[in-house]
């Protein structure tokens, strides 16, 4: 054999060791492995085992030049990585966890076959008799010849022409829009009432100041509109089901149709409600008729995106939006479109007495004290709660607001509403945060007054020699205005909830570049407290 494939026997023969040395061995190497969790983890690891058990490969790192440049490092990615976590998590939950998005089964079938056939009625399945009632103002026709105008003849179309009656009450339109408001009479295939005239703003009663001032309440103005609009059902001998009162807003008119027939069905199929509100939206996220809506326990709402209610009292009415039920139950809601149960406005409900502290038919009304404010879309809902259950304002009224219907100020909103509901319930946390943070809901010492108990308020009045005979302050003494407190007992109306401490009056002279409507704040005592309910 070549002797360079001949190895010596001293290239494979091992020195010797003793039986002790073998016994000893597999000790020792435990020990050493064994030593710390990095020699532990170096030897599950043979590639990075050289570093990882050699603190003097990482020393470096934790010098203070290094840890101050991996802290920035650690806060650079975290900024730059959080917009895309959080486009991550609203995809999935707009994909995964949509909200308002999968409608209940009876909501489907409405829609699916009010779109498989053209036979006028053919959403309104039990021939229901609803009056459509809708006070408006525009300029240069831009409801009655645009979207609102078209919604609403195909809203009558799907609700059947026989079973419809229109009444449109319009104030001080130009001319433009009255002969926009002519063409659409033609088109209208029900029967109807369209009103325009010039609004007389002295047919309205006027509060006085302690001032001695005198003005227009605008939420009476409102009031007086909206009630104009309602005349021909209050004079009418037809039995009414539903009522559906419209604003100034776009609207899809098939939703129009589900509000009124799917909204809380009961066992038998039939929507039941006393009010059932759509949700209205002043851009594609914020929530609009804050000063209308009121939950369950009469607290006023919190940030004006989902799911809009506060954790204040019971919170049901919050509980119930980010459930996603259709009849999220509130003592208050608008939305800009609302579903009424119709005979409470037609023909008169028994009342305890004649002093009652409320109306039957119900109308829409103000507030009578100078400087209360209410919505008068809140207090027709109170009105209408006192009617049902009479001064247990506790119990659920049958007042409901449906977040499967959304309206919205313009269109290009509305066509939005149908994607930004989808990753909603992500807004829960911090909007309950946020609510803490600013202090929502804010403080309403009339929430808890039941209708007709004697409530005593006090009131700051300012001395009568600090008025002049124009019912105006005299200019020299507005810096020095002297008065007192008077307690003043009045009787409790339904609605409360619904106020606050404000006063929102017409502006009758426009030129003064104040605008259509202005508040006044409530008058100042010198000591600096409030001038209502100190």
């Amino acid at each position: 054999m070549s002797t360079r494939f001949r190895r010596s026997a001293h290239d494979y023969e091992l020195l010797p060791r003793a039986s002790s040395e073998s016994d000893e061995l597999p000790a020792l190497e435990r020990s050493v492995s064994n030593t710390s969790w990095i020699g532990r983890l170096s030897e599950l690891l043979p590639g990075v085992k050289k570093n990882i058990s050699n603190p003097a490969a990482y020393a470096h790192l934790i010098t203070p030049r290094r840890r101050r440049r991996s802290i920035l490092r650690i806060l650079y990615w975290t900024l730059f990585i959080f917009p895309y976590f959080c486009l991550f998590l609203v995809l999935f939950w707009a994909i995964f966890l949509p909200s308002y998005t999968h409608l209940p089964k009876h909501y489907n079938d409405l829609r699916r076959w009010s779109l498989q056939v053209n036979t006028p009625g053919r959403a309104n399945l039990r021939n229901e008799k609803v009056f459509v009632a809708a006070s408006i103002y525009e300029r240069n026709a831009t409801l009655t010849s645009g979207e609102w105008g078209r919604s609403i003849l195909e809203l009558i179309d799907l609700l059947g022409p026989q079973n419809v009656y229109l009444s449109l009450y319009e104030n001080d339109p130009d001319p433009v829009s009255k002969s926009a408001l002519a063409e659409f009479q033609r088109n209208v295939t029900c029967n109807s009432t369209i009103n325009d005239e010039e609004f007389d703003l002295g047919s309205l009663p006027r509060v006085t100041l302690p001032t001695g001032e005198t003005h227009i309440k605008r939420i009476a103005f409102l009031a007086e509109v909206r009630n104009r609009a309602l005349k021909p059902l209050l004079e009418s001998e037809v039995a009414y089901d539903r009522l559906l009162f419209i604003n100034d807003v776009n609207f899809y008119p098939i939703e129009a149709a589900q509000l009124l027939f799917s909204t809380n069905v009961d066992s038998t199929g039939r929507a039941n409600y006393g009010a059932a509100c759509a949700v209205d939206f002043i851009n594609a996220f914020k929530f609009y008729d804050r000063f209308a809506t009121r939950d369950l326990d009469g607290y006023s709402m919190g940030i004006p995106f989902f799911p809009w209610f506060t954790s204040a009292g019971s919170s049901i009415s919050r509980s119930d939006v980010q459930a996603g039920k259709d009849a999220v139950r509130v003592k208050s809601c608008w939305g800009g479109m609302t579903a009424y149960e119709a005979k409470w406005f037609q023909k008169a409900q028994t009342t305890d007495s004649q002093d009652s502290p409320t109306t039957s038919p119900l109308l829409f009304r103000a507030e009578e004290d100078p400087f209360w404010d209410s919505s008068e879309c809140c207090l027709i809902n109170a009105d209408l709660s006192y009617l049902r259950n009479g001064v247990n304002t506790s119990s659920d009224a049958g007042i409901y607001m449906n977040p499967f219907v959304r309206v919205a100020y313009d269109p290009n909103t509305l066509s939005w509403l149908s994607l930004t509901r989808r990753p909603e319930k992500l807004y829960s946390l911090i909007h309950n945060m946020l609510n803490h943070a600013m202090g929502f809901p804010g403080f309403n010492p009339r929430r808890d007054e039941k209708p007709g108990e004697s409530v005593v308020d006090r009131v700051w009045e300012y001395d009568d020699d600090f008025a002049n005979g124009n019912g105006n302050v005299d200019e020299t003494t507005t810096k020095e205005l002297k008065g007192h407190y008077k307690d003043v007992e009045r009787k409790a109306r339904p609605g409360g909830f619904c106020g606050g401490r404000k006063l929102l009056v017409i502006n009758e002279t426009p030129e003064d570049g104040k605008g259509k409507w202005y508040g006044i704040p409530p008058p100042v005592p010198p000591e600096g407290k409030g001038g209502l309910d100190p």
